[in-house]
């Protein structure tokens, strides 16, 4: 299996975090050198170490920020 490359580009926030130090965020994250998306998971306190989570486009952001408002 090949490995899994990633860059966080940019950090936008913490959600949460957890007694063990991982902390769930929301950044921009490039996998495998593709263009960024919209990355929420946990990851562990040196961002080695990542969770299962969800990756979003600008499109499907904008989506979810207007549920959101509705709510």
């Amino acid at each position: 299996m090949a490995e899994l490359q990633f860059e966080i580009v940019k950090k936008l926030g913490v959600l949460s975090e957890n007694a063990k130090g991982w902390q769930k965020e929301l950044n921009l994250v490039s996998w495998n050198g593709r263009e960024p998306k919209y990355d929420l998971r946990e990851w562990s306190p040196e961002h080695d170490r990542m969770g299962k989570g969800i990756t979003l486009s600008e499109e499907e952001m904008d989506e979810l920020k207007k549920i959101l408002e509705e709510i």
